[in-house]
């Protein structure tokens, strides 16, 4: 009896050991964690250079009158949006329109005697055959005509004259634009090259960058490049590198970049308006990069990246110390510490421990 009840109690007690254990193992088991990844490959690596720049309108001009006169009408103002050839300012033209018509009635004097001179000139060559007249008569009625056709061409000239400077009281639009400023009032008194209006273009706009010297080299024209507005920075836009104007600006060290911008691009580009660029430039090497998120840093100043490695039929988080370079498109150059091929943690990276069962998400990379 002793023997048996000693026997059971031994028993039970490794029975309850055991479940102990079971428990204790079904509670350290943790569920694999939820991950997105990404296969990485080698790649071209590429310097991304930031500029920021400013719209600029191929078509920006201060507008001034070719003559002189008193403003008499203002059709604009600043802000107003104006069509190619329409009328802007108008000068006191009273003046001008009666030098030209006292130029017309010169011109008609002179045509009256081209017409009495002719006529003259021609009735004495009918009468020279037989001869009723001298000569010198003749010739001296040819001279006479031909002065009066020399002042005929003098005053139609005049006329002319006197029209184009009456024409030139109204001032117009050389360009379709906006007037972003006016700089005259009624009754004052204006002279050639005087600035009236400024006058902006906005059909044709481009981008001006001032690049550092340093990525001359890298620059060529038809080159794409990606840019963002201060009107609209949620929203990437394209252009394409016009011209590199290849003097440099001695004080700072740099040269103007012009970029055009898509078609697409121009709606909401205003002249004046700041742009933010990135320019992909070849560095002639290729490399292994991963997306930003794929990178974790730490207070001690290390930056890891964790990787999926298979043991047995479950992928494991495998931390890797790494060494970072360039930074483009997205991507940041990995020069040490990571094998090509490696599939590498883009998501669900920030708390994971070394040996953690992954389970690759539906929307991994």
């Amino acid at each position: 009896m002793i023997r048996k009840s000693v026997g059971a109690l031994i028993a039970g007690r490794h029975a309850a050991l055991l479940s102990l254990w079971l428990v204790a193992g079904v509670c350290t088991a943790q569920p694999a964690v939820p991950v997105g990844l990404a296969t990485i490959t080698s790649t071209e690596i590429l310097r991304e250079l930031s500029l920021t720049g400013t719209v600029t309108a191929t078509h920006n001009a201060r507008l001034s009158v070719a003559t002189a006169g008193l403003v008499a009408d203002l059709v604009v103002d600043t802000g107003a949006t104006v069509a190619q050839g329409a009328p802007l300012l108008r000068l006191d033209a009273e003046l001008a329109q009666l030098r030209q018509a006292a130029a017309e009635a010169q011109m008609a004097q002179a045509r009256v005697r081209l017409q009495e001179a002719e006529r003259r000139q021609q009735e004495a060559q009918a009468l020279l055959p037989q001869r009723g007249i001298a000569e010198t008569t003749v010739r001296e009625l040819v001279s006479n005509r031909d002065a009066a056709r020399a002042e005929l061409q003098q005053a139609v000239a005049e006329s002319s004259l006197a029209a184009a400077v009456l024409a030139r009281h109204t001032l117009y639009a050389p360009f379709a634009g906006v007037i972003s400023l006016r700089r005259t009032e009624r009754g004052e008194w204006l002279n050639p090259g005087q600035p009236v209006f400024d006058l902006v273009g906005l059909d044709d706009l481009r981008l001006d960058f001032a690049v550092p010297e340093d990525y001359l080299t890298f620059l060529a024209p038809g080159a794409p490049i990606t840019f963002i507005s201060a009107a609209d920075p949620a929203a990437d836009k394209v252009g394409t590198v016009a011209s590199l104007v290849p003097v440099a600006d001695a004080a700072a060290r740099t040269f103007l970049l012009r970029v055009e911008p898509a078609a697409a691009a121009r709606p909401g580009l205003l002249p004046g308006m700041s742009v933010t660029a990135r320019l992909a430039l070849a560095t002639g090497r290729s490399g292994v990069a991963v997306p930003r998120d794929a990178l974790v840093r730490y207070p001690d100043g290390r930056i890891v990246v964790w990787t999926a490695e298979r043991e047995g039929e479950a992928l494991v988080a495998r931390e890797n110390t790494v060494s970072t370079g360039l930074t483009f498109a997205g991507r940041i150059e990995i020069t040490q510490g990571l094998p090509d091929g490696a599939r590498v943690v883009v998501r669900g990276n920030e708390a994971l421990q070394p040996g953690l069962v992954l389970l690759p998400t539906s929307d991994s990379l």
